[in-house]
């Protein structure tokens, strides 16, 4: 089993959540990371290490093609030079919302020099939702 936590388009009732994550999920938590979160021109977000609470949701999944499968999304290969992926697959720690740590996941985050010429946004409250998207978060 391994865990991914997720913090825009692939969190519950956002629009990469169905084709990527549902039926495949074993466990879906709110949750928390400590980073900086933007909205990217592009209209997905994007995360970076940071202090600040970012939110979404971990999730839990017993195949490891899904973890192919959301590499492909997020144009991350393994053993490919950093400046070439998108995103950057790393392992962090997660927070349960009343901040009792969870363990670690793998997430998806994006260098701030990519972030700037993306025309990245800093999202204060830490938590990002499609503007077209008039689901909750969770």
């Amino acid at each position: 089993m391994f865990a991914v936590f997720v913090y825009g388009t692939l969190k519950p009732g956002e629009v990469n959540y169905r084709g990527y994550c549902q039926g495949k999920a074993i466990a879906a938590f709110p949750a928390y990371a400590l980073g900086d979160l933007y909205a990217l021109s592009l209209g997905y977000p994007a995360m970076t290490p940071g202090r600040e609470k970012v939110w979404g949701a971990l999730l839990k999944f017993n195949d490891p093609e899904v973890l192919q499968s959301l590499d492909r999304l997020e144009e991350y290969e393994p053993g490919r030079r950093r400046e070439e992926n998108e995103y950057q697959r790393q392992e962090i720690s997660i927070y349960h919302p009343s901040g009792e740590l969870l363990g670690t996941a793998w997430a998806y985050l994006m260098e701030r020099e990519k972030i700037e010429k993306l025309g990245g946004r800093s999202i204060p409250s830490g938590c990002w939702q499609n503007a077209s998207n008039s689901v909750p978060n969770s």
